[in-house]
């Protein structure tokens, strides 16, 4: 695998150290959050079968039509991913922020879904 920048190359270090620890279940799954430039897109994934469970991102229709920022539509997939979560019968998570920062987009989504009932 090609590191293209040495920034890249910190997040995939990051990213490593931090899957070592974290792994979903299907009782408690892990919610991994990717953070492309003008998106955000997070799923809930039971590592143990290698299924997504459930996902939301900023690309669904009623988020995207909206002319908000960057951290205000990561609030929006936050409460989105919540309620999907809890339709699907899911109260416990664990964060994987992927090697991202905790700032930003990625706590304004962490903290929407834990007010929408996520624990974690």
């Amino acid at each position: 695998m090609a590191i293209k920048s040495k920034k890249e190359y910190r997040r995939k270090r990051i990213k490593m150290r931090i899957r070592k620890i974290v792994s979903g279940t299907a009782e408690r799954p892990r919610m991994t959050v990717f953070r492309s430039n003008k998106e955000i897109y997070v799923q809930l994934v039971d590592d143990r079968t290698g299924k997504t469970l459930v996902s939301a991102s900023s690309l669904a229709d009623e988020i995207n039509a909206q002319k908000i920022t960057k951290i205000e539509k990561a609030k929006l997939v936050g409460k989105s991913i919540a309620e999907q979560a809890i339709q699907a019968g899911i109260e416990t998570v664990v964060f994987d922020r992927n090697g991202y920062l905790y700032h930003g987009r990625v706590k304004s989504l962490a903290e929407a879904a834990r007010e929408g009932g996520l624990k974690f």
